[in-house]
C-alpha cells in the first residue's frame, strides 16, 4: 500500500474480479443484472443491480458486496463463499487501519470506518427515517462551507455524488419491498420524509450533470411511490397531487421511462376514482412514452391499464382488444429493458388485473376464475397483493350469487389484515361485508362477518 502525505495508508488499486466475470459468461451486463434481480425476488430481496453495478463488481471497485447482495449471491451459488466469488473478506474492506479508533460520526451519518456498501446501508436508513435536518447533517449540508465565508453570505453547496444517489435509489427499493409485504398505511409518512430528503439533495447540493439526472429520476420515482402509498391508503386527491409532481419532474428531465411510470400509476388511480376517460388517456399516453424504451412487459402493463378504463366504460370490445394486446406483449417474456419497479408484474398480477376488468363488466365467472388464479400464482412475499386478490375474489363470488364462497374468501382476506395495512383493501372488505349482512344465516357469511367485526374493532 502507498502512503499519503499525511502518512495514512492508501488502498492498493482495485484488482478485477475475474471470478464474477467468468460466472457472467456470454450474458451481457444487463442480462446478468436481470438474472441477479430475479434471484433476489426468489428469496424476497430487492437489490439495486443493473449493468453499472455489474461493471463495478467486475472492475473490482466493489471489493465486498453489502449484506443484501451477499444473500442473493449465496442463493445463486450456494456452494461458493464470497472469497470463491472473487470478493475480499468484509473485515478487509474497512477503511481505517487495525487499532485506529473510530471517528465520531454525526447522527445518522456515514461512518468513516465502513466500506462504501455498508455506508450505503447507513444512508438508506437515513433516507427512510431521518428528517431533512438529520440528512443535512449526514451529508454536511448544514455546516458552513469555510470559516472565511462572511456570515451574511449563504454557505456554499456541499458536494453530492454517487453514494448519496445510491441512498435515494435504495430508499425507493426498500419502500417498495415494505409495501409489497405490509401495505401502505404504515409507510406513507416515512416515504413522504424520504421524498423531502431527496429534495434536500436537489435544492442544497452541488453535483455533476449525471448526478443531477439520477437525482431527478430518484425524486420522481419517490414521488410516484408516495403517490401510490396515498392511493392504497384511499387518499386519492393526495395521490393525484404526487403523481402530478412526478410528471413535472419527468417532463423537466426529459425522462421517458419515468413519464411512462407516472402514466401507468395515474391510469390506475383514475380507474379507482371512477374516471374511466382519464384512465384511458393516461394509459394511452403511457404507451406513447414507453414505445421507444424496448420493454414489452411495460407496454403490456400499460395495455392492461387501458383495458381497465374500457371495462369501466362498459366497452367490452375495447376491453377485449386491450387485454389481447396485453397478453401478446406479456408472452414475449421479460427483458433487460424492463424497469426495476415492475417486479410485481408477473403471472399473478396479470391475472389479478384481468379479474378486475371482468368484474367491472359484470362477468362474474371469468372474474372469479382469474382472481383465484392470481391467488394461486402469487409469490409469498407479496402479502399485500395476496390480500387484495382474496378480497377481489370475495367480491366476485358475491357478484355471481355464491354467498358461501364470498364469506369463505372474505374470511381468508380478513386473516391477512394482521400483516397488511391497506385502507383500499379494508374498503373492499367493508363493501362486501355491508352487502352480506342480510345473509347472516349462511354459516360462511356469519363467520366472515364475525371475523371482520373483530378485525375492525382491533
Amino acid at each position: 500500500m502507498a502512503a499519503t502525505r499525511a502518512g495514512v495508508p492508501r488502498p492498493a488499486p482495485a484488482a478485477p474480479n475475474a471470478a464474477m466475470r467468468d460466472l457472467r459468461g456470454d450474458l451481457s451486463p444487463g442480462e446478468f443484472a436481470l438474472a441477479v434481480r430475479r434471484a433476489a425476488r426468489e428469496i424476497g430481496e430487492h437489490v439495486s443491480c443493473d449493468a453499472r453495478y455489474v461493471g463495478r463488481v467486475e472492475s473490482g471497485e466493489i471489493r465486498c458486496p453489502n449484506y443484501a447482495y451477499e444473500r442473493v449471491f449465496r442463493h445463486m451459488w450456494p456452494d461458493r463463499t464470497l472469497e470463491d466469488l472473487g470478493f475480499a473478506p468484509r473485515t478487509a474492506v474497512r477503511r481505517r487501519p487495525p487499532g485506529a479508533g473510530p471517528l465520531p460520526p454525526l447522527p445518522g451519518a456515514p461512518d468513516s470506518h465502513l466500506s462504501d456498501e455498508e455506508n450505503d446501508d447507513v444512508r438508506r436508513r437515513t433516507f427512510l427515517s431521518g428528517g431533512p435536518s438529520a440528512l443535512a447533517a449526514a451529508l454536511g449540508l448544514d455546516r458552513p462551507a469555510h470559516a472565511a465565508v462572511p456570515a451574511q453570505q449563504p454557505p456554499a453547496p456541499r458536494k453530492v455524488g454517487a453514494a448519496e444517489v445510491r441512498g435515494v435509489e435504495q430508499a425507493i427499493r426498500d419502500i417498495r419491498l415494505l409495501d409489497d409485504a405490509h401495505g401502505a398505511d404504515a409507510l406513507l409518512e416515512m416515504a413522504g420524509q424520504s421524498l423531502r430528503n431527496a429534495y434536500v439533495l436537489l435544492n442544497d447540493g452541488d453535483y455533476s450533470a449525471e448526478t443531477e439526472r439520477r437525482l431527478q429520476a430518484g425524486a420522481g420515482e419517490l414521488a410516484i411511490s408516495v403517490g401510490w402509498l396515498a392511493h392504497d391508503s384511499n387518499r386519492l386527491a393526495d395521490a393525484r397531487s404526487f403523481y402530478a409532481e412526478a410528471l413535472a419532474t419527468a417532463r423537466m428531465a426529459g425522462d421517458a421511462a419515468l413519464e411512462a411510470h407516472v402514466f401507468s400509476n395515474s391510469a390506475f388511480l383514475a380507474r379507482d376514482a371512477g374516471r374511466p376517460r382519464e384512465a384511458l388517456r393516461a394509459a394511452q399516453a403511457g404507451q406513447a412514452a414507453a414505445k421507444a424504451l424496448g420493454s414489452d412487459r411495460l407496454l403490456s402493463l400499460l395495455a392492461m391499464r387501458e383495458a381497465g378504463g374500457w371495462a369501466l366504460l362498459q366497452d367490452r370490445a375495447g376491453c377485449g382488444r386491450a387485454l389481447a394486446r396485453a397478453h401478446r406483449l406479456y408472452d414475449r417474456g421479460a427483458g433487460p429493458a424492463d424497469p426495476e419497479w415492475m417486479s410485481f408484474y408477473g403471472d399473478a398480477e396479470l391475472a389479478g388485473l384481468e379479474a378486475q376488468c371482468w368484474s367491472a363488466l359484470g362477468e362474474w365467472d371469468l372474474a372469479s376464475e382469474r382472481a383465484g388464479r392470481a391467488i394461486l400464482l402469487q409469490d409469498p412475499h407479496f402479502v399485500r397483493n395476496k390480500a387484495l386478490y382474496t378480497a377481489e375474489l370475495a367480491h366476485d363470488r358475491l357478484g355471481r350469487g355464491d354467498l358461501a364462497g364470498a364469506g369463505e374468501h372474505g374470511t381468508a382476506a380478513v386473516a391477512l389484515l394482521g400483516q397488511v395495512r391497506s385502507a383500499r383493501i379494508r374498503h373492499m372488505l367493508a363493501d362486501t361485508a355491508g352487502r352480506l349482512r342480510e345473509h347472516r344465516g349462511v354459516p360462511e357469511v356469519r363467520a366472515f362477518l364475525e371475523s371482520y367485526g373483530s378485525a375492525v374493532a382491533a
